[in-house]
């Protein structure tokens, strides 16, 4: 029942929200948003061993997926589109599914939420197999979309993991890793979109980015496989190499333009003298590990 729900109960600091000063309101809602990195410190032995998950899934040719509704829908949609632009993925390497499909990103679609069958839909349509993982996204723990999704890679034998943040979930009880953060109650009740969106927010952020770094797309704290699709982007690309090599602007920009703007490349030409093609075999041997590369 909602009412057993640690996401769905009130907080003693706002009983009286609609009494509060703007500034006496926004105070409580600052103290009670720097809860939430702390409750997903708790959860970081349960978020490791999902991150040792999608490295395995990666490098056997698998997808990560993440299945909600709603704003978790979203939250993990939004990690999804974020990871070709930084990490060089492709977009069908990290997939985000949201009940209801793309549309439901902007407006709700009534009732999509409480279909086990749609999710069983959604991913046969994306053609789950067994190297994937798919992770489960749900405040509340409990949402049929994403309970139907579990059952199913479950059945497919793909790899399962649940993040909501009630102890003892029901996707929690799906899955084979359970990350469940416990933020507390919100200060509008039942508002998930809240401290629990944000903990979901920063949950993703470590499985995606810790995973990417597991897979060799990043070399000490740079992401080397940025893709330049614009002005931006571009010029940090050109920062990235010179950091990693201490080399100059123009050389940067001369090995950029020489790697078919693969900072990741061009970093492995400047530091061992390879040719374009010695260095991509050499980055291929090596697992596309920079450190890897320029050591051997």
């Amino acid at each position: 029942m909602l009412e057993n729900l640690t996401t769905e109960t009130r907080n003693e600091k706002t009983m009286n929200l609609d009494e509060m000063s703007i500034e006496e309101f926004l105070t409580v809602m600052n103290e009670e948003d720097a809860k939430v990195s702390a409750a997903v410190r708790n959860e970081i032995p349960n978020i490791s061993k999902a991150v040792e998950k999608i490295v395995t899934a990666f490098k056997s040719g698998g997808r990560l997926i993440y299945i909600g509704a709603g704003t978790s829908g979203r939250i993990g949609l939004l990690d999804a589109v974020e990871c070709p632009p930084t990490f060089g993925t492709s977009p069908e390497e990290v997939v985000g599914l949201i009940a209801g499909g793309e549309k439901a990103f902007i407006k709700a679609v009534e009732g999509a939420e409480d279909s086990e069958e749609l999710a069983t839909h959604d991913l046969k349509e994306i053609k789950l197999n067994k190297n994937d993982i798919v992770v489960g996204i749900a405040a509340s723990g409990r949402t049929p979309y994403v309970i139907g999704g579990l059952k199913y890679a479950k059945e497919i034998g793909a790899s399962t993991v649940a993040v909501s943040c009630n102890k003892g979930s029901k996707i929690g009880q799906e899955a084979e890793i359970a990350i469940e953060v416990v933020n507390g109650p919100e200060v509008l009740t039942g508002s998930t979109r809240l401290k629990a969106g944000t903990s979901q927010k920063l949950v993703c952020n470590m499985l995606s980015t810790a995973s990417m770094v597991g897979i060799g797309k990043v070399y000490g704290n740079l992401m080397v496989d940025v893709q330049s699709t614009n002005v931006k982007l571009v010029e940090r690309s050109k920062r990235i190499v010179m950091e990693a090599t201490s080399c100059t602007y123009e050389i940067a920009e001369e090995y950029l333009t020489n790697s078919n703007q693969s900072p990741k490349v061009a970093i492995v030409m400047i530091l061992t003298g390879f040719s374009y093609e010695q260095a991509i075999e050499q980055l291929k041997k090596s697992e596309g590990f920079v450190r890897k590369a320029i050591q051997k």
